[in-house]
């Protein structure tokens, strides 16, 4: 079976099963934990676990259905949203296979993606020639972790007005063959910083509180509206999303899927941990119903 491979293991997160678990397990214990409640979607970050997997895990774990909740106790699959992509760019899915992770292989649903792929104009990568994407990678674990028993559709979802029909697509197309699904969106917020050639009000703390509380404030308010086209407008504008197309197909999803509100798990950036004047904003945000 063909296999796409980790590149990031060893060094944006732990390359061995153990490693991996005992970080997931200190994650777990952090702040207020993971979100209680019936969560059908999630936008999660992904830079290194040591800025961002905390964040990442938790929002991934708020994601797993209980009796009480939702009255259902598997996930068949996880679709993941991804990828740093111009608006011009071609979406793409990952066609059939597995995905290693130092915690074992994730099958990719060869049948939900032939059937999306058949769906809508989407071009089929091989597992052999599927970009290396941390956006999507650092995420592997996590899912594999949570979901032990699930499968996987991975697809780059480019900013545009593509962007929700995908979302709202791979929700039909799941509903159709009755998949029991939840849908991730990676994506970091503002990348701030000479390093980014972005310094719109200079640096120092001024533009550390800049970020927070206005250009991710706004990102952070359209996601947490389920506006896809807000989300897309306010990531090509205010460059506060690296993957603003990922972040509005989940948005669109969701809604898809009966969500009606957003609850926003967590937010940090990575000055919060090693203080710098290039920085990026993370968030966990989680989509359910009332």
């Amino acid at each position: 079976m063909e296999k796409k491979h980790t590149a990031f293991a060893g060094t944006w997160y732990p390359a061995a099963a153990d490693a991996c678990k005992t970080q997931i397990h200190k994650f777990l214990s952090e702040k207020s934990g993971p979100a209680t409640g019936d969560f059908a979607a999630g936008i999660v970050p992904h830079a290194g676990w040591a800025y961002s997997g905390s964040i990442a895990c938790r929002t991934i774990a708020s994601l797993v259905p209980s009796k009480e909740t939702s009255g259902h106790t598997c996930v068949d699959t996880i679709v993941l949203f991804g990828a740093h992509m111009h608006k011009q760019s071609e979406p793409f899915v990952m066609t059939q296979g597995a995905i290693e992770t130092p915690l074992g292989d994730i099958a990719v649903d060869g049948e939900l993606v032939d059937a999306l792929a058949d769906s809508i104009s989407i071009r089929r990568r091989s597992p052999q020639k599927f970009v290396d994407e941390n956006t999507l990678e650092l995420q592997y674990p996590f899912i594999k972790y949570f979901f032990p028993d699930a499968k996987i559709v991975v697809c780059g979802v480019a900013p545009s007005f593509f962007a929700p029909i995908i979302g709202t697509t791979a929700v039909d197309t799941a509903n159709a063959l009755q998949r029991q699904i939840r849908v991730i969106g990676s994506t970091d917020m503002t990348h701030y910083g000479a390093a980014f050639g972005f310094t719109p009000v200079g640096t120092g703390k001024e533009a550390v509180e800049w970020v927070k509380t206005k250009n991710d404030a706004a990102a952070i308010e359209a996601m947490k509206s389920m506006d896809d086209k807000a989300i897309v407008e306010q990531g090509l504008t205010h460059h506060n999303m690296c993957c603003p197309g990922a972040a509005a197909a989940t948005a669109a999803a969701a809604k898809k899927m009966g969500a009606s509100r957003a609850h926003l798990l967590d937010y940090a950036t990575s000055f919060d941990t090693n203080p710098s004047d290039a920085f990026v904003g993370y968030t966990g945000l989680l989509y359910g119903q009332n």
